[in-house]
């Protein structure tokens, strides 16, 4: 049996330890599909796994190391017979890790992190004057597991929490004041004094945070993404930064990525921007990849997946090679 995971930096020793008798490759974002043919399972990350190599390799089963499933088409997937897995953020930790990225972002901005090394620097002293958490309103757009996770961890610090989800009727935890439908959404922007993007992106909501988007935010507002850089107009983001409308962004995810050292939101010094670190913590690597490993070991004995997104037909499936 034969697993190809889709990063150079990737440590194979430990997936080899887990997956006795299997080969485990690795092969860059770039050179994953040459790499695809012949293997049993694929991890791809951040590769592709598009309608072209699905129709031309042998894979069965697409299993992603995490919950983005932004680099697989899903329905070209499932009429070649092929499975595809994610890994719940709430299964590994995930959604945890990237909630306290978000607080680290907020607090960072709020406190205005960078400046204040710097008076440090200069020999200033009790400046610059940050804002506090407590008393102020933040909203939390999209309340799936990384949602909820930052509503958790916010509710303690006195802040007052409103949320936008796609499915309001389903209401969230009583820490969160009120909770609402996306039609509704420039009418909780105006309200709050930071915003935090957690939604589950795809195609439908590419550039949900546009240029009105940003317009309808209070002035002065805070901005932090920890879900998928695709959900932001970055022109949009810019202009509103720097006409002074929204006060700081934290972005943790960027629309390319690894990001051009370019981008205006890389060195813009209204921005504190990392590396998509929010879920790469030690916890989160070891449970991921545990489960990971346990899912490719049900794929092989045939047993039923878990955490799947969609069912070939019984007919179309792909069956173990090895």
């Amino acid at each position: 049996m034969r697993l190809l995971i889709g990063l150079e930096e990737y440590p194979l020793d430990p997936l080899r330890a887990l997956l006795p008798g299997w080969e485990v490759f690795q092969s860059s974002p770039a050179g994953f599909a040459e790499m695809a043919d012949g293997m049993d399972v694929v991890t791809p990350i951040a590769a592709k796994v598009d309608a072209n190599l699905l129709s031309r390799a042998t894979f069965g089963f697409v299993q992603q190391f995490g919950v983005g499933l932004e680099t697989v088409d899903v329905d070209a997937a499932t009429a070649a017979g092929v499975w595809v897995a994610r890994l719940p953020g709430d299964v590994t930790g995930n959604a945890d890790a990237v909630a306290e990225q978000a607080i680290l972002l907020t607090l960072a901005l709020s406190r205005q992190l960078d400046e204040a090394r710097q008076a440090l620097r200069e020999r200033k002293w009790a400046q610059p004057a940050g804002r506090s958490l407590s008393g102020g309103t933040v909203a939390i757009i999209g309340l799936g597991a990384i949602g909820l996770a930052v509503a958790k961890r916010l509710a303690p610090w006195g802040t007052r929490l409103v949320a936008v989800r796609a499915r309001p009727e389903l209401g969230g935890p009583p820490e969160i004041d009120r909770v609402v439908g996306a039609d509704r959404l420039t009418e909780v922007l105006a309200e709050a004094d930071v915003v935090i993007s957690a939604l589950m992106f795809g195609e439908h909501n590419r550039n949900f945070f546009d240029a009105g988007a940003f317009a309808a935010m209070k002035p002065g507002a805070l901005f932090v993404n920890v879900a998928r850089g695709g959900l932001v107009d970055e022109a949009a983001l810019v202009a509103a930064l720097d006409s002074g409308h929204i006060a700081g962004a934290g972005l943790d995810v960027l629309a390319v990525e690894p990001a051009d050292p370019g981008n205006p939101l890389v060195n813009h010094p209204k921005v504190i921007a990392t590396p998509h670190v929010g879920g790469v913590t030690q916890q989160v690597l070891f449970n991921s990849m545990i489960a990971l490993t346990d899912n490719i070991k049900r794929y092989a004995a045939g047993e039923p997946l878990l955490w799947t997104v969609n069912e070939p037909s019984q007919v179309a499936q792909r069956r173990p090679q090895g």
